[in-house]
Order: C-alpha cells, then sequence, then structure tokens
C-alpha cells in the first residue's frame, strides 16, 4: 500500500494499478459527537482495504450529500451531481496514469448516488473497473456490531455505537452527556424526506445515557471495527478479482 502522504517516485517505482477513493462526510452527528466522523471511519476502511489490494489510498473526500442533515450547522452537502461530477474528474485522472482497478469508499448511508456513479463510470470506461467497496458489507457489519456487544436494531446514526465509534478514532472530540431519543421504526420511511431535526431534535437517530457509558468505550469501538474490516476485507479482495475477470481487464 501507498498512500497520499508518499512521494509520486515511490508510487511510479511501486507498480501499483489499483486507487483507493474514500468518501467521508462533514454532518451533524449530535450534540456530543464530531462532525467528521464518517470521514474518520471512511479512511479507517480506506487504509484497511489498501492494504488488502495493495493500492494507492487517497485523502478522504470530506463532503457528500447530507441533506437530511442540514438544518444543523457545520453539516456541509453537496448535490449529487456535483458529487458524481467532482468524483468522476478523480476517476478520470487516475485512469489516465495508469489506475486501473478503482474503488470507492462511502460511508455515509444517505449517499444514494454510489450505485448510480459506479454503473455510469464502468459504461464509460470500458478499460478499468470501479467498484463500490462497500456494496456487499451489511451483513458482516451487522455481525460485527453483535460481536461488539450492541445489541439495539434501530439506532442508526448517533447514540451507543457512534459513540463507541468516535471513542476509538477521536476521543478528544467526544463531549460528556447524555443525547438522542428512540425513533419509532415507522419513521425510517421519512427519513429521506425531511431534516432530522423534525424527527429526532438533537440530530441523534439513537439514545445514549450514563447507563450506556460501560457499552460505548474506545474498546468496543475497536472491536467493531476490526471484527469488520478482518472478515470483509476477503469478501472484498474477491469481489475486484472477479469484476476484473468478468470486465476483461486482468493482467
Amino acid at each position: 500500500m501507498i498512500d497520499y502522504t508518499s512521494s509520486t517516485k515511490d508510487l511510479a517505482d511501486s507498480g501499483i494499478d489499483t486507487a483507493i477513493i474514500s468518501v467521508g462526510s462533514t454532518e451533524q452527528c449530535g450534540p456530543c459527537l464530531p462532525l467528521h466522523l464518517d470521514t474518520l471511519c471512511a479512511e479507517y476502511y480506506a487504509r484497511a482495504f489498501g492494504e488488502a489490494l495493495n493500492a494507492y489510498v487517497l485523502p478522504p473526500f470530506p463532503f457528500t450529500t447530507a441533506e437530511e442533515h442540514s438544518s444543523f450547522r457545520g453539516t456541509i452537502t453537496l448535490r449529487p451531481t456535483t458529487m458524481m461530477r467532482v468524483l468522476e474528474e478523480i476517476v478520470a485522472v487516475l485512469r489516465e496514469q495508469g489506475f486501473r482497478k478503482q474503488a470507492l469508499v462511502v460511508t455515509h448511508g444517505g449517499a444514494k448516488w454510489v450505485e448510480a456513479f459506479v454503473k455510469d463510470m464502468n459504461w464509460r470506461y470500458r478499460d478499468i473497473i470501479v467498484i463500490n467497496a462497500l456494496s456487499g458489507a451489511s451483513k458482516i457489519r451487522r455481525k460485527a456490531i453483535e460481536h461488539a456487544g450492541f445489541t439495539d436494531p434501530t439506532e442508526m446514526h448517533g447514540g451507543v455505537i457512534s459513540r463507541a465509534l468516535a471513542m476509538f478514532l477521536a476521543p478528544e472530540c467526544v463531549s460528556p452527556g447524555e443525547f438522542g431519543r428512540k425513533v419509532p421504526a415507522a419513521m425510517f420511511a421519512y427519513k429521506g424526506y425531511v431534516t432530522w431535526d423534525r424527527i429526532t431534535p438533537d440530530g441523534s437517530w439513537g439514545r445514549y445515557t450514563e447507563a450506556d457509558a460501560g457499552l460505548a468505550t474506545a474498546e468496543a469501538g475497536r472491536a467493531l471495527m476490526e471484527y469488520f474490516v478482518t472478515h470483509y476485507t476477503p469478501v472484498l479482495v474477491d469481489h475486484m478479482e472477479e469484476a476484473c475477470r468478468l470486465k476483461g481487464i486482468c493482467r
């Protein structure tokens, strides 16, 4: 693996033809957790996947479509068309430089543009492969959540799991205090239509109280992330290899 802190000579000498493009988000994560939590997760995954695929890992892009969070100060949201135009230019530059295999790592659950973008890139550029690195991750992520000891299936954004991840990835950015609420499952049908202050006043789709302090720890966050990358990375490697074979761009 080589990342963006290396020199261009290091990268040229490596012979690497795979690139990892990660996309995080700058969005509210409730009153006690940092706005860049999704970006931290994206970079963590990108580095793990970069090691497994022997790839060039780009710096995480810190913005995405986060309309549902835009009523909270500090959230930045871009239109889907903007995201796709920017990322296409990145894909195209990498293609010109010989990166024939590219993996997109997007950690924000509301980024509905991803599948359309990946499909379009593969039809437009027939001599490269672009994959959604997290497209098959849901089952293993659920197992990772269970492995770390979390049991609430309704938590989606903010809450015990998010606090544990933040404690692991950026403990200095976590503020004390309780936050969030239990959101009825019926509200899932409306999460893309309104800003979340209309559903959960402080933006946390999940509840954290002092009683959860023993679970929402850095150790639990580490257990979740490490379990996920350990069990999902082989799936990703196999997927990339098969995608290359089917598209006919194998070496």
